[in-house]
């Protein structure tokens, strides 16, 4: 089985941003305890008395305004973290991928950019089950995890309702349950989805490059078209970040 875990970065309803992120990593199952364990070590090398007490937000991280990220006195130092965090997806196996979506807010102003991003992600997950049985005869099912927040009832409807109804792409086939909401202090695996997510905002909110591009080649790609970097916009046809250009490629068939 491969679990998603997801989380956000940026805020439906703070006007001063242009964007929403939903974005994370999906492992297969026995990766869980690995990735877990990456995460655990660098707590230990950051508060060595008590790791566990170490929960690692990256836009808590970045300014430094709460313990112990305050007690990093150099920027430099902070953002060494968000990359070190990073580089454990970057150096993951090869089953392990990221996934994320970027609304820009402006251009659904009648619509929920949450629902919108979820919806693209359950989709585009669903469709990567369905390529790896196709491909590699891999039969596997998957399983959505996401940390708690104020989106928890809303998604669990919108979740149920895409098994039954379908989302724009068909049904989906391949979710063994609808999503589960997690504590994103208990769960290791949802931090590193932080990390994931908030790289891609600082890349479309801040153009900022620096974090994405440590994990840009672990997003799901085929023939040089990325599948799981998605950006919804309606706004700027000529857009050049990695995700449209890339859908702009001619379609090479073997």
């Amino acid at each position: 089985m491969y679990l998603l875990y997801l989380d956000d970065s940026g805020s439906t309803g703070n006007l001063q941003e242009q964007h929403l992120v939903l974005g994370g990593v999906c492992v297969f199952e026995r990766q869980v305890h690995w990735a877990a364990k990456e995460m655990e070590e660098l707590a230990t090398r950051i508060q060595p008395a008590n790791p566990e007490a170490v929960e690692f937000h990256a836009s808590e991280i970045y300014p430094g305004r709460t313990e112990p990220w305050k007690g990093m006195k150099s920027k430099e130092e902070r953002r060494h973290v968000i990359r070190d965090v990073l580089g454990i997806v970057a150096r993951a196996h090869d089953t392990t991928h990221a996934f994320a979506c970027v609304v820009h807010k402006a251009s659904f102003p009648n619509a929920d950019p949450m629902e919108i991003a979820f919806e693209e992600l359950c989709s585009r997950f669903d469709m990567e089950l369905k390529r790896m049985y196709a491909k590699e005869k891999d039969a596997q099912r998957g399983l959505i995890i996401l940390d708690k927040s104020t989106h928890e009832t809303s998604l669990q409807k919108l979740a149920r309702n895409f098994r039954s109804l379908g989302t724009r792409w068909g049904v989906l086939v391949n979710m063994v349950d609808v999503p589960m909401f997690v504590d994103s202090a208990a769960s290791r695996l949802v931090q590193i989805a932080d990390h994931i997510a908030y790289a891609v905002f600082r890349r479309y909110e801040a153009g900022d490059t620096s974090y994405l591009d440590i994990i840009l080649n672990k997003f799901v790609s085929e023939n040089g078209k990325l599948h799981s970097l998605v950006h919804r916009q309606t706004t700027n046809p000529d857009c050049l970040c990695p995700a449209c250009m890339s859908r702009k490629l001619p379609t090479t068939r073997a």
